[in-house]
């Protein structure tokens, strides 16, 4: 299941939205640009994807340094693959620019590095690794999304089987049907052992990202009295 397209209008340009998608593509490039040179490619990931055991053991000695802190955010500009950052930027394209809409352009850069932060630290309590992508604060958008317009149609890929078909279904099965498969495949991987698992998705910093954009798009959206004036 996924999501090409929504039919749902902005009433202003979603300028912030469109800084984030160029963002993650240009230092997607960059870092493509240092395969190259791995030494340099992965100095660059060293210094700017989040760790949590190096993140917690600098706090926990006192060290707010920006050295310490920068990674909770320059995470979210990295990816790991075209897959990867493609399938993000997907799923930022469709839904962020009605969260956008709603919230207003400042409110909602906050509300997104927010809810990438609390992913970022709510995957290195439960399940701490390296982490890099955009998803923890992307699912937050979908959680938003979810939340403003549960009956908004949504054009779906379908893949039932060796076939496959378009359909428009509501944001509440698509999003309802991604946050399920989070939570189920993070279950699943929490009883596969490091040693078994090959590679890992951080199905709970999206779980996480889900649920803080949520509880933030309470806090962070205009009253309705602003709106109506």
């Amino acid at each position: 299941m996924i999501p090409l397209a929504d039919g749902n209008p902005t009433s202003r340009p979603p300028i912030v939205n469109r800084l984030l998608l160029l963002a993650n593509l240009a230092i997607w490039l960059y870092t493509f640009s240092l395969t190259r040179d791995p030494a340099r490619l992965q100095a660059f990931y060293d210094t700017y994807a989040f760790d949590w055991d190096t993140f917690s053991a600098a706090i926990g000695s006192g060290r707010f340094t920006f050295d310490a802190l920068i990674p909770l955010v320059s995470h979210m500009f990295l990816h790991g693959g075209w897959l990867h950052v493609l399938g993000n930027m997907l799923y930022l394209w469709i839904f962020g620019d009605n969260v956008e809409d709603r919230l207003g352009s400042g409110r909602y850069l906050a509300f997104y590095l927010l809810c990438g932060v609390a992913a970022a630290i709510g995957q290195g309590l439960i399940a701490p690794a390296p982490l890099v992508g955009a998803s923890g604060a992307i699912a937050g958008v979908l959680g938003a999304y979810l939340v403003m317009f549960p009956t908004q149609r949504i054009r779906t890929l379908i893949f039932l089987g060796i076939f496959i078909t378009v359909v428009q279904l509501p944001a509440l099965v698509v999003i309802g049907f991604w946050i399920l498969i989070q939570v189920l495949s993070g279950a699943a991987e929490m009883r596969v052992s490091a040693s078994q698992a090959t590679e890992q998705v951080a199905y709970f910093a999206h779980v996480i990202g889900f649920i803080s954009g949520v509880l933030l798009l309470l806090l962070l959206r205009p009253r309705r009295a602003s709106r109506l004036r």
